[in-house]
């Protein structure tokens, strides 16, 4: 139920015009079936999924080609029935224009499902739903596509207070959460009670922008249907970026996530809207992340929203909106936040929310770039509280070690300090550009590092080696030794003489003789002894002993 709460206000952030209203006219629509799908493995933060699938091989829709390769990544599923026609690098959607493995497949027009069934999370462990969720692919929806099951655990504590639906979608042209919220609130707020579930969190809030007063409405009337207290919608002012993780929770619940430290520290946690209606896809129709709600807005001849598969060309998909003929880029995102493409045959993926068609009217040249006057306009605008005129000196500069220590990776790049620079310098370009620098440097320093530990190794294994060869040679040599002195001793003993040869030979034989004779010979008459028996038979045993301790040195010198 929506709910009069106080508000926070987060520092900066801008106004732009934000171009709404085309897009959303119109109902959500079905995008057409494409002849091929090319589907990129790796669609997430974290390690790319190993493929599963090969050529020739038929597949179900909602089959899984791609596993998760370790626990910071997620799965991928075909799009929709057909054949695999290869497994092989493709184009990304992309600035880099870098290319990837995908699974590519021929649809087969049936469009034919595997099989699907709910899955019982109440009756489940925690890490077997988060390990179901894994295998659904379920990711963020809201950009970061990072991975969802691992953002749904509750941290030490075990519980959250808040878990927070990020409704915001304050990027302008973009109205693919608009569009969610106002046709599926039901299924979206039951994914976000199995979150909440899962979270243990005792209150939901449902931040969306106040410029969005049907989706409002329309969340709000399926919390009431609920009847569950604990959900509330909550409008909050229309500023870029409000949509931001950190600024929403900010606005909400007042709570500043310090610098390095994570939002469940703090009892909170944040989720797109878009990604609870696939949880609840997942959780309770059995159904993995194939699809998403993607805008097709800007140099068109109609705006809208389509529901589309993954994999999907960007051709095919704004094709039926009737791109005008002055058309001249391919946005994927916001003009705040996107990447331009480098063609529209890139396939549309799990971080697709708008494809956005420029041409040079709508998105004219940007200005010469002038010199920075540290006016101080970016500082005041960023909504991270960083200095970017610091953080822009230092990239320039290639001086990344001083861009970190301004928190150059606490930046959003959410474009609020290009958009007010009098200077028209693109910020963010630099940012982007010295976060890249040092990512690679970080690589080259691991493999390095790596390297050396691989040669300091095998010099400590060369070294242990050389050190047990000496060692065995020692004992080797040792043991000679002794063996020679041992042969020398014996050469060194005096010859005996016959006589003393024949006399060692009876002493030798009688003892011989001896042991023998007492082994076979049983003594009688033993038992019931009186204590003066015993005492003369103990007295005779005590001399046998005495005798043969006299005989003995006569055989060491005789040896």
């Amino acid at each position: 139920m929506s709910a009069l709460r106080q508000l926070f206000r987060f520092n900066g952030g801008v106004k732009p015009a934000y171009h709404k209203e085309a897009s959303t006219t119109l109902p959500i629509a079905v995008a057409p079936a494409p002849t091929r799908l090319v589907i990129p493995l790796h669609q997430s933060i974290g390690g790319p999924p190993r493929p599963l699938v090969t050529t020739g091989d038929r597949v179900l829709k909602g089959q899984r080609i791609g596993g998760a390769d370790g626990n910071v990544s997620s799965a991928v599923h075909a799009s929709t029935s057909g054949t695999v026609l290869g497994v092989e690098m493709r184009l990304m959607p992309h600035t880099s224009g870098l290319s990837a493995l995908c699974v590519v497949i021929e649809p087969d027009g049936r469009d034919e499902w595997m099989e699907r069934q709910p899955f019982d999370f109440h009756a489940a462990t925690p890490t077997a739903t988060r390990d179901y969720l894994r295998d659904a692919g379920v990711v963020g929806l809201g950009g970061a596509v990072f991975p969802s099951h691992l953002k749904l655990n509750a941290g030490k504590q075990g519980k959250l207070d808040t878990l927070v639906l990020n409704g915001a979608e304050c990027e302008p042209f973009i109205t693919c959460d608009d569009a969610l919220m106002r046709e599926r609130a039901d299924a979206l707020l039951k994914g976000a009670a199995i979150m909440r579930d899962m979270l243990a969190a005792t209150r939901v809030l449902v931040g969306i922008e106040d410029n969005k007063p049907e989706a409002i409405a329309a969340m709000e009337a399926a919390a009431a249907r609920t009847g569950d207290d604990s959900i509330q919608v909550v409008a909050v002012p229309t500023r870029y970026p409000a949509g931001g993780a950190k600024q929403l929770i900010r606005v909400l619940t007042g709570i500043e996530v310090p610098h390095g430290e994570r939002s469940t520290d703090h009892g909170v946690q944040c989720f797109n809207v878009g990604t609870a209606h696939a949880i609840y896809e997942a959780i309770a129709l059995g159904q993995p992340l194939i699809s998403r709600i993607i805008t097709v807005a800007g140099n068109v001849g109609q705006a809208r929203n389509y529901e589309v598969l993954f994999g999907t060309s960007m051709r095919d998909l704004i094709a039926p909106c009737a791109p005008l003929p002055d058309t001249d880029r391919i946005i994927m995102g916001g003009p705040m936040m996107g990447f331009l493409m480098p063609g529209d045959d890139v396939p549309v993926v799990k971080a697709t929310n708008c494809v956005l068609v420029g041409s040079r009217a709508l998105f004219p040249p940007p200005p010469p770039e002038m010199p920075c006057i540290r006016c101080g306009e970016c500082a005041k605008a960023c909504p991270a509280d960083l200095q970017p005129f610091e953080m822009y000196w230092f990239s320039r500069a290639r001086m990344f070690g001083k861009a970190q220590e301004y928190h150059l990776f606490d930046c959003i790049e959410c474009g609020c300090c290009a958009y007010v620079c009098p200077s028209r310098i693109p910020l963010v370009d630099y940012y982007r550009f010295a976060k890249s620098e040092i990512w690679a440097r970080e690589v080259d320093k691991e493999a390095a590092d790596q390297a050396r530990e691989r040669y300091e190794f095998r010099l400590l294994r060369e070294e242990r080696e050389k050190q047990e060869k000496a060692a065995k040679l020692a004992a080797k040599t040792a043991a000679g030794r002794e063996k020679a002195a041992a042969a020398l001793a014996e050469a060194e003993k005096p010859a005996r003489t016959p006589e003393e040869e024949a006399k060692h030979a009876l002493i030798a034989a009688a003892l011989e003789r001896a042991k023998a004779q007492k082994a076979q010979v049983q003594p009688e008459n033993t038992g019931d002894l009186s204590p003066e028996q015993q005492a003369e038979i103990a007295a005779i045993e005590a001399r046998r002993a005495e005798i043969r301790e006299q005989a003995k040195p006569h055989l060491r010198q005789d040896d």
